[in-house]
């Protein structure tokens, strides 16, 4: 009940948003001066921001399944699985949430991740590779960071984000290719948009989307941090940052594009390419936690 509160709570909130802000700036006066309707192009653009990623948000378990060939552990078949499910159940316990399903995927590489649409039906998945190459301690160090993403509501919180910044970006390109449009079209007495109407819709839409995608991933960033702190409440601030120090000698292989948001490692960048990071550098994690010790 509390998540659909704050989906209808947010969409109201942008749809008043975006409305004053085109009350105040005439915005509404100039659109309807052009056959359009602020109001319909308000819901059109709240619907196609919000829907895509709600709909992103509710596949993103059996998306992850798939795409990462997830193995659910339904019963313990031996005593590291047994150990794993016993561990997250404390966690999740100890974090106020149901208790999630757990998997286990094939990659050599050491990574996890945690998705789903709701904290008490969350997915937690380690890769085999971080099984074999962490010490228990440290994977229980990295399964307290996937839970903390799971009890801080980070899947749902980065999605109404997007929602928010597809909207702005579905509204505003439109609004800028109808001004580009409308000026292309001064003293022609033809009705409707035209060809500049829409390209102008198509580069705004390309370029806004660049910098919605920047303040997305700096909140991402963010929780990262957050995630990492909940890790080291889970299993000690050495044992996170042992982790983060094993993660860091691995070679990089991020997630799909789709979890990398939510697993325990990112890619690396720098320069402008550092502002499309879902995760900090792990130097940055790894003092950061070093700071709070």
């Amino acid at each position: 009940m509390k998540r659909i509160f704050l989906f209808v709570a947010t969409n109201l909130a942008v749809l008043v948003v975006l409305s004053v802000a085109a009350q105040l700036l005439g915005i509404d006066r100039y659109l309807a001066a052009h056959g359009q309707s602020m109001g319909g192009l308000l819901i059109v653009a709240a619907f196609f921001g919000f829907g895509g990623a709600l709909i992103s948000l509710g596949l993103s378990k059996w998306m992850a399944k798939r795409a990462m060939g997830v193995q659910v552990i339904a019963s313990a078949k031996n005593a590291d699985e047994e150990w794993l499910l016993r561990t997250v159940k404390a966690q999740a316990e100890q974090a106020g949430i149901g208790m999630p399903e757990v998997g286990v995927f094939d990659s050599p590489q050491p990574n996890a991740f945690a998705t789903g649409a709701r904290r008490d039906h969350a997915l937690v998945a380690v890769s085999s590779g971080l099984l074999r190459s962490m010490r228990r301690n440290e994977v229980e160090a990295v399964l307290g960071h996937e839970i903390a993403h799971v009890a801080n509501g980070d899947m749902v919180t980065l999605t109404l984000i997007q929602g928010v910044t597809n909207t702005f970006v579905f509204f505003l390109s439109r609004v800028i290719g109808q001004i580009v449009d409308s000026a292309l079209q001064k003293g022609d007495n033809r009705r409707g948009s035209g060809i500049g109407y829409f390209v102008t819709v198509m580069v705004a839409q390309v370029v806004l989307g660049i910098l919605a995608s920047m303040i997305v991933m700096w909140f991402s960033r963010q929780r990262e941090f957050r995630a990492d702190r909940g890790g080291a409440r889970a299993a000690g601030t050495g044992n996170m940052i042992a982790a983060l120090e094993r993660l860091k000698a691995a070679s990089n292989e991020p997630l799909p594009s789709q979890l990398a948001a939510f697993g325990i490692k990112g890619g690396g960048g720098s320069g402008l390419a550092r502002l499309f990071m879902s995760h900090p550098p792990l130097d940055e994690r790894i003092a950061a936690l070093r700071n709070q010790a």
